[in-house]
């Protein structure tokens, strides 16, 4: 266990695929409502340096990466399902630490791929299709080249969506359940392995036909399934049930850690608060009562 996570282990966010899934049902709302307001959560990494709309950076999650059907209904469930079964087997805070880090990636590789987008325009083949685009619409011999940066992010940006990072989920969880069987069509019985196969080829034809938007979308989740397939290539050879005793273990420990053998009566504070504090029982009180070096003469004693 690390350091960092027996620090702020205690912060992770239990049933994070649950939160995930509500963002999800409010894009839908949303897109229900009134679809023209989720162009304002997209990730346009133009509007969020030009119009200073930093919001961009975390809403772009809530976006839905397709419109609403009865196919949509049985992957969310899917992905609940396997979401939770991650959860409990790499422990909350590994699971946590996954997710974030795709989201991070994301939204960094977006960033990555406008200087792209700004400094080499000429490289991307979506700059000469705007660029047509705003030939025929507003009859310039040669658009401006913000101007056609600017469209070019409208219409693109929705590459940057939680898409991807469902992916990763389900890549992650053939990495460590991969003999697990489903069943294809709800009629088909057929192994995680070979369904993580096919997600790899496909997101790997979507990398090469893809524009540059796709590409770098991609690369961010191919970066995430990378550092996790390494972080546990270790556990390989034990089984599921295996890997999920070891991180309740390493839950247990870090709980057992985590119990104070002091703790001022006046204060509160505890040697996890400040190694350095000194803590002493005062003799004059009745009952075991115990002050930091600070509180120690300054009590009022108890009778």
């Amino acid at each position: 266990m690390s350091n960092f996570e027996r620090k702020f282990g205690k912060y992770a966010i239990k049933n994070l695929t649950i939160i995930l899934i509500g963002c999800y049902v409010i894009g839908y709302i949303m897109q229900y409502v009134n679809s023209s307001f989720l162009g304002w959560l997209t990730l346009d990494v133009y509007q969020i340096f030009t119009k200073g709309q930093v919001w961009r950076t975390i809403s772009w999650i809530i976006v839905p990466p397709e419109s609403f059907d009865i196919f949509t209904v049985i992957m969310l469930f899917f992905y609940y399902s396997i979401g939770t079964t991650m959860e409990r087997t790499m422990g909350t805070y590994k699971y946590n630490v996954f997710i974030f880090r795709g989201i991070l990636l994301t939204t960094l590789v977006a960033f990555v791929c406008f200087g792209f987008t700004y400094f080499l325009p000429d490289l991307i083949p979506e700059t000469r299709v705007v660029s047509s685009y705003l030939q025929m619409v507003l009859g310039l011999a040669k658009p401006d080249r913000m101007q056609v940066l600017q469209v070019m992010w409208e219409t693109y940006s929705l590459s940057f969506s939680t898409y991807y990072i469902n992916m990763s989920i389900f890549l992650a969880f053939a990495i460590v359940y991969p003999n697990m069987q489903v069943l294809l069509m709800f009629v088909i019985p057929i192994k995680v392995k070979w369904l993580g196969i096919l997600d790899l080829v496909l997101l790997g034809y979507s990398f090469v036909v893809g524009g540059v938007f796709a590409k770098f979308a991609i690369a961010a989740a191919l970066i995430n399934i990378a550092i996790f397939y390494f972080s546990v290539k270790n556990l390989m050879h034990l089984r599921p049930s295996q890997i999920k005793r070891r991180a309740e273990f390493q839950h247990k420990v870090q709980k057992a850690q985590s119990i104070t053998k002091h703790k001022c009566a006046i204060c509160g504070q505890t040697e996890c608060d400040d190694p350095n504090l000194e803590f002493r029982f005062c003799s004059k009180c009745n009952g075991n009562y115990e002050y930091c070096e600070k509180h120690l003469y300054t009590h009022e004693h108890v009778k």
